[in-house]
């Protein structure tokens, strides 16, 4: 953020800020899931149709990513951040009004996908930007953790305040913490032109290795997402779990992405390569051992678990990655990432279930676990990157191959 950084604790405090809101993001995101009947009942509307809360919302991310990134790089980052959350503070509250009918509600949940989309983008150069060059990775891996607690912490609670108090109230809450973050980040964080620092472009530039990256992307995201779309069905019908079992599992495959992420986090720095590649091997090995010996229970628990710390793994190596290779601008660069991500989900989704009737929902898994395998031959293939600042494993984060900054502010392309 420019030659001269704010003290410690202010780093520090917008650094958490970042990571409330990127668990408040995730949250709002995938909550209508755990409160859908209650939120049906209450809207006087089918399940199918609380399930397009979630959907529209990831294609709504999908598609205005990259526009939106496109349009809004030239604007100072502590007012497009302060924005993007009040944009969420307020969604939040038009959900938790008692009496909001279906669409006013669909609207809130289609605005706060636009500022999640945008939001992904630039939260990372932004933190990113506060500390050296070769912190990067590490400071990728703490938002990391922040959207990764969503799922062990936020969605289970908000189910189970919602529960107990109405659907309505932890959307409020989420408003609220939402403002905790816009609150910390317009105080502390420093102003300045979103160009200026290193966090703005790629420290490595290399516009094959940066396709590459996509690919990984929305490859191993929609091999996922074709069997885990249905995984309550797999661990019912294949592995022969009950309904309180299967939420154990959930809960299991939450917690250990979040101890994915905090434990490859600070290594991505040292070994960009490799905490990218592993997991997406991890990945397919989970998906494909969970098709083969999936009616063993105890086994199905393991391979679930192995799954849950590769997945949250993967996307977080994706994006320090993207940080290394981005051509050119990183916002950019990162939305374009964050859509191959979201198109992943959607057509991972729909592949598993146009595959259901024709091969069941064991078949789903080996299907996804192949295209994840195809990630891994991507990933790994021979004499796939050009950067002069990768020519070793440890060290590529910190940038030293590059020649200057000013020769990567023309490039025409992300």
């Amino acid at each position: 953020m420019g030659t001269v950084r704010p003290a410690p604790w202010r780093r520090a405090a917008v650094v958490a800020a970042l990571m409330l809101a990127a668990f408040t993001f995730n949250t709002t995101e995938n909550l209508p899931v755990g409160l859908l009947a209650l939120m049906a009942d209450d809207l006087r509307v089918s399940p199918a149709a609380v399930g397009v809360l979630v959907t529209a919302y990831g294609l709504t991310v999908a598609v205005v990513s990259l526009p939106l990134a496109h349009v809004t790089r030239s604007l100072p980052r502590r007012y497009l951040l302060v924005g993007l959350l009040g944009l969420l503070a307020v969604a939040s509250g038009v959900s938790a009004v008692g009496g909001v009918s279906y669409g006013p509600l669909l609207a809130a949940r289609v605005a706060t996908a636009m500022a999640q989309a945008l939001f992904w983008a630039v939260m990372g150069p932004v933190a990113v930007g506060l500390f050296p060059p070769e912190r990067r990775g590490r400071v990728i891996g703490l938002l990391s953790v922040g959207g990764s607690l969503a799922t062990v912490a936020g969605v289970p609670a908000g189910t189970w305040l919602g529960g107990h108090t109405g659907w309505r109230t932890p959307f409020a809450l989420l408003g609220a913490l939402a403002l905790v973050s816009l609150v910390t980040i317009g105080v502390l964080l420093p102003s300045s032109r979103p160009q200026d620092g290193h966090s703005a472009y790629g420290a490595a530039p290399d516009r094959r290795s940066f396709y590459v990256v996509l690919t990984v992307t929305a490859l191993s995201v929609t091999g996922f997402f074709a069997g885990f779309t249905y995984v309550v069905a797999f661990l019912d019908e294949v592995s022969g779990l009950g309904g309180g079992a299967v939420s154990g599992v959930l809960f299991a495959f939450g917690a250990a992405a979040l101890a994915g992420v905090t434990v490859t986090g600070p290594l991505l720095d040292r070994f960009p390569r490799a905490t990218l590649a592993v997991p997406v091997a991890a990945q397919a090995v989970a998906l494909l051992a969970l098709y083969a010996t999936g009616d063993v229970p105890a086994v199905s628990v393991v391979l679930t678990m192995l799954l849950g710390a590769s997945v949250a793994t993967v996307f977080m190596a994706t994006q320090s990655r993207v940080l290394q290779v981005a051509p050119g601008r990183t916002e950019t660069a990162l939305a374009a990432n964050s859509a191959a991500y979201n198109v992943g989900i959607a057509a991972g989704a729909l592949l598993g279930g146009l595959l259901l009737p024709e091969v069941g929902v064991r078949g789903a898994f080996l299907v996804g676990g192949l295209l994840t395998a195809g990630a891994l031959a991507v990933v790994t293939w021979p004499g796939r990157t050009g950067g002069k600042a990768e020519a070793g494993d440890e060290g590529a984060a910190g940038g030293k191959g590059r020649t200057g900054m000013g020769r990567y502010r023309t490039d025409a392309g992300l």
